[in-house]
């Protein structure tokens, strides 16, 4: 095709035009054409990133960051498995799972699956991811600053009767979310000699519902809850205090009588595909850290704005550049 000539003054206009659109590129743009020189002088590309999907809406909030990015701007394929914890974890042997972006401590998986633990060498502890995780036992802001008692759980029993259901029969009804989650409810009850019976919601969203209704409608209702969660943002749910954490109380799961620690929340991986320090995309993973804000942040643009998961990591991605492009040095 022939083309039309320009005068020497456009074409001179034109380049320099260009020139200053390249000097203005964004950081997270410079990190990326870093990665991108380093991929092509040591040879080495971005692989597969088999990425476990868990199913509470935090954990989609790190797994899309985390996969967006590393599809975008590193190249790399990403497959998103929707699978529950404990399956997760028999993955990393299988080649099924690459990463677990949230784990909330597993010492009965980690004695299975982690070398240094006696288990099989298939995990490895990734590090921090940067969450702290946070379980209690909770009921309505309503309800505590009514009956601000009922913050210890000596109090309990006295008004287990407010909290019965058709499910839970003559007893309280505690609200138990997926029964696959780290949770030691029916043995925290038995052992406290606590007049409640654990009733399942199934999960997250059921959860979520429970709680958001019994605050709207002042209904009576306590149960398993955790941080972070963007629901805190609306709906402030006070913590019963039980017993407090201590070393080994949660050893012996049939004995479980204490509270919930706090968690330092971590990365697990494959073994085999942590091995591959090469792999851009395993570099980055490595480096990945977020706060409970940032988490919160996007998990809302999911669950609240009913974003598209990719969607919602892309508006969180093109708002935070610096963040991004320290995650791809």
């Amino acid at each position: 095709m022939k083309m039309k000539s320009q005068p020497l003054a456009a074409i001179a206009a034109l380049a320099l035009a260009a020139l200053g659109a390249a000097g203005c590129g964004s950081d997270i743009d410079k990190a990326t054409d870093a990665n991108k020189s380093a991929s092509t002088s040591t040879g080495a590309k971005c692989g597969t990133i088999n990425m476990a999907v868990n199913p509470w809406v935090s954990y989609e909030a790190s797994a899309y960051i985390v996969g967006e990015i590393a599809k975008t701007k590193l190249g790399c394929t990403i497959n998103y498995k929707v699978l529950k914890e404990d399956v997760s974890w028999q993955g990393f042997g299988t080649g099924e799972v690459d990463v677990v972006i949230e784990d909330w401590g597993h010492p009965d998986l980690e004695k299975k699956f982690v070398k240094e633990m006696g288990g099989d060498g298939s995990a490895v502890d990734g590090g921090p991811n940067g969450n702290k995780g946070i379980i209690h036992w909770y009921v309505p802001p309503w309800l505590a600053a009514e009956h601000p008692d009922i913050l210890d759980y000596n109090n309990l029993n006295k008004y287990a009767d407010k909290f019965k259901t058709s499910e839970s029969g003559s007893q309280g009804q505690f609200l138990g979310s997926d029964p696959s989650f780290v949770q030691f409810d029916e043995a925290i009850i038995k052992n406290l000699n606590l007049n409640f019976k654990v009733v399942f919601s199934g999960g997250e969203a059921a959860s979520l519902e429970a709680f958001k209704k019994a605050e709207a409608n002042k209904e009576w209702l306590i149960g398993y809850f955790w941080e972070p969660q963007y629901l805190f943002a609306d709906v402030p749910l006070k913590a019963v205090a039980l017993p407090p954490y201590t070393d080994g109380c949660q050893d012996d799961p049939a004995k479980v009588a204490c509270d919930y620690p706090d968690t330092v929340l971590k990365k697990m991986y494959s073994s085999k595909w942590a091995a591959n320090d090469t792999d851009p995309g395993v570099k980055f993973v490595k480096a990945f850290q977020w706060s409970n804000e940032d988490q919160n942040t996007v998990a809302k643009y999911i669950a609240v704005d009913k974003m598209d998961k990719a969607a919602a990591a892309k508006k969180w991605i093109d708002e935070n550049p610096d963040k991004v492009a320290a995650w791809l040095k």
